[in-house]
C-alpha cells in the first residue's frame, strides 16, 4: 500500500548535531548534542536571538552543505523510495533550494518532492501534499502536525525534544526503529 511520507530534513534526515561545530567553533564552545536540552540555541550561545538568527543565515549554506545523513537514513529511506512517496518538508528557506537538492544528490538519495517553507509550521505543507505520515525531531512541530493532520508523527528521540508526547506521536531512537514501526503500521492497515 503507497503511503506519502512527509519527512523533515534537519535534525531527521541529517545527524541531530551537524551544526555541534559550526557552534563550538564560532562560539567558543565545547558542548555535545546532550548539553542541547531545547530547541532554541540562544541560551546556551548567550547572545541574543537577532544576533544569533544574522549568525545563522551567514552559517546556513554551510552547515547544511556539510551535514551528514543521521545513521541508518540512506538505507532506509532507499528502501522506502521504490513503494512510498517521500516528500520532504523542512523550515529552511526556499533560497537554499538548489544547495538542498545538491545534497541530496551527493547523498545518493532520491525525492518526490522538496519544499522548503521558510518557517517551522508544517502543518499547511504536511495538509498541501496530503501526507499519511510525519517524520520530525522539533517537539512542538510533531505534536501539532499529529493534533491537525491527525496523522502519526514520528518523533526522532533527542536531547533538545523530551516534553511528553501524545498517543500519535512516536518517538524512535533511529532510522531502523523508524522502518520496524512503518511496516508495522502498514501491516496493520491491510488488514
Amino acid at each position: 500500500m503507497k503511503k506519502r511520507f512527509g519527512i523533515d530534513i534537519d535534525g531527521t534526515v541529517t545527524c541531530p548535531s551537524s551544526m555541534i561545530p559550526y557552534l563550538n567553533d564560532s562560539f567558543n564552545l565545547n558542548i555535545t548534542l546532550d548539553d542541547i536540552k531545547q530547541y532554541d540555541l540562544t541560551p546556551l550561545v548567550q547572545i541574543s536571538t537577532k544576533e544569533f538568527s544574522n549568525w545563522f543565515q551567514q552559517m546556513e549554506p554551510t552547515i547544511y552543505s556539510k551535514s551528514p545523513l543521521a545513521e541508518g537514513a540512506k538505507k532506509v529511506l532507499k528502501e522506502w523510495k521504490n513503494n512510498h512517496e517521500l516528500y520532504f518538508i523542512s523550515a529552511r528557506g526556499n533560497h537554499l533550494l538548489n544547495l538542498t537538492k545538491e545534497w541530496f544528490k551527493n547523498q545518493e538519495l532520491t525525492f518526490d518532492h522538496i519544499e522548503l517553507i521558510g518557517t517551522h509550521d508544517k502543518i499547511a505543507a504536511a495538509q498541501k501534499y496530503n501526507v499519511d505520515i510525519f517524520f520530525e525531531d522539533k517537539h512542538d512541530n510533531a505534536v501539532s502536525i499529529h493534533e491537525e493532520c491527525q496523522i502519526p508523527v514520528l518523533l526522532f528521540n533527542t536531547p533538545y525534544n523530551q516534553d511528553p508526547i501524545p498517543k500519535g506521536v512516536i518517538r524512535v531512537n533511529n532510522w531502523q526503529e523508524a522502518r520496524i514501526w512503518v511496516n508495522n503500521w502498514i501491516n496493520d492497515e491491510l488488514k
